[in-house]
């Protein structure tokens, strides 16, 4: 007992930690009591976003590996953005990629020369933008396909698996409500890169932004 003592206060001690940083994750992730315009640290999200979806990213059934986030996080100014749409687009963009992985993880018959993988770099874009790329290292999205990646309803998943949605409501959140660019760039069997392009401080129309809430709801 006295031996297994300070072993088990230690994992008492690690387990409480970790359900700090879970529900300190979910408050940044939805921010809930930060629905106005305000000044963000974009990391926190990506991070935040991150941990929500540990459980997936290292989660490795039948001996296949873990997929690997490599993070190339710059010196990024405060965003003037709504943090929860955001956190929302971040959501959408690395569960597809991991979508994407797992899907050429089960299609591989050997995982010795296949390391997957998702990396996000944020940059200072130019004077007053910032850019986020997320790319992950699965099989690429036809061109044809990448025209239609943004309609309503239109996905590339097995039937019963994926809404069609994600990407629809993401364009909607970067495009029409934070006035920035969102892009696709991929070619088949080269992995896809999402880049997120946002104003630092723009002034956002909000009564239009409620109006897009309320038909996003409906």
């Amino acid at each position: 007992m006295l031996e297994d003592l300070p072993k088990l206060l230690q994992s008492i001690q690690a387990g409480a930690q970790r359900i700090k940083n879970i529900v300190e994750s979910l408050r940044n992730f939805s921010r809930l009591d930060e629905a106005q315009l305000k000044a963000v640290d974009i990391h926190e999200g990506l991070n935040s976003t991150l941990l929500i979806l540990q459980n997936r990213i290292s989660y490795a059934p039948n001996n296949r590996p873990e997929i690997i986030v490599i993070k190339e996080y710059g010196n990024l100014p405060l965003v003037n953005c709504y943090p929860g749409q955001l956190n929302q687009v971040f959501f959408n963009i690395i569960a597809n990629a991991i979508d994407v992985l797992e899907e050429k993880l089960i299609s591989l018959k050997s995982h010795s020369n296949f390391t997957p993988l998702i990396r996000i770099r944020t940059t200072v874009h130019q004077v007053g933008w910032i850019n986020i790329k997320i790319f992950d290292n699965g099989y690429g999205i036809n061109e044809d396909m990448q025209n239609k990646i943004y309609d309503p309803f239109f996905t590339t998943k097995p039937v019963g698996k994926g809404t069609g949605l994600g990407l629809s409501i993401s364009y909607q959140i970067v495009v029409k409500t934070h006035s920035g660019k969102l892009n696709c760039i991929s070619a088949k069997g080269q992995g896809t890169t999402f880049q997120i392009e946002l104003p630092i401080d723009v002034l956002i129309n909000t009564s239009s932004f409620l109006g897009k809430q309320s038909q996003l709801a409906i």
